[in-house]
């Protein structure tokens, strides 16, 4: 298979506008991956698919990502007069980076037998309601991992033929795979409570009234 420098930079000759970077792995696995703007995702994943040398035309696996704001540290050079002598020090930093939920799909070709090619959309933020464009349109194996997506970290997919819950009921409030997420501690619902499950329950159990004298008394 190409690499990831040709791939991409195929891709946007063949898409009039899109943006893809590329996003290194620098973990032991080494799988680095191509970012794609949103707007131009859709016909990315099409030309990927499409294209006679890739034809990347498998979805094995989507999955979602959450990042939470973060704040990194770094040292940098600065210069400061220091006793009347201009010197060049070190100086910590603060960066802060906002939040954001990634969609993640890995694509392999059926038809020449190479792969993954791991490509990746981000929302804007972590708001309620994120969205991303659906790629089932293009990879029909992508609709009920999409509807997961959507059901565990909340990001809506445009142009999904079917978006719903698919692990959780309808009722359920919240997502549970979001970093941020906090189970409640009242399971009422679940039919058979049991350990710290049944702890966490009780505590919303109504008190039982104290029995009074007449019914302590045991029958002679």
């Amino acid at each position: 298979m190409e690499t990831l420098e040709q791939i991409k930079a195929r891709a946007e000759v063949a898409v009039a506008g899109a943006k893809i970077d590329i996003i290194i792995n620098p973990g032991p696995s080494q799988q680095s991956s191509l970012l794609i703007d949103n707007e131009h995702a859709p016909a990315v994943a099409r030309f990927l698919c499409d294209d006679p040398a890739l034809r990347l035309d498998f979805c094995s696996n989507a999955t979602g990502v959450d990042w939470l704001d973060r704040t990194v540290k770094k040292t940098v050079k600065v210069k400061k007069v220091i006793d009347g002598v201009e010197k060049e020090v070190d100086e910590t930093q603060e960066e802060f980076f906002p939040g954001y939920l990634e969609a993640v799909y890995h694509l392999y070709s059926m038809a020449h037998k190479h792969g993954p090619l791991v490509i990746r959309m981000r929302t804007a933020d972590r708001a309620d309601g994120a969205r991303l464009p659906s790629l089932t349109p293009v990879y029909r194996s992508a609709e009920f991992q999409e509807r997961e997506i959507f059901d565990l970290y909340g990001i809506r997919f445009d142009g999904h033929p079917d978006l719903r819950r698919i692990l959780m009921w309808d009722e359920f409030v919240d997502h549970p795979m979001r970093k941020d997420y906090r189970e409640p501690d009242d399971y009422e619902y679940e039919p058979t409570p049991h350990d710290d499950v049944l702890q966490r329950a009780k505590q919303h159990y109504t008190a039982r009234p104290q029995l009074d004298g007449a019914e302590n008394i045991t029958a002679q």
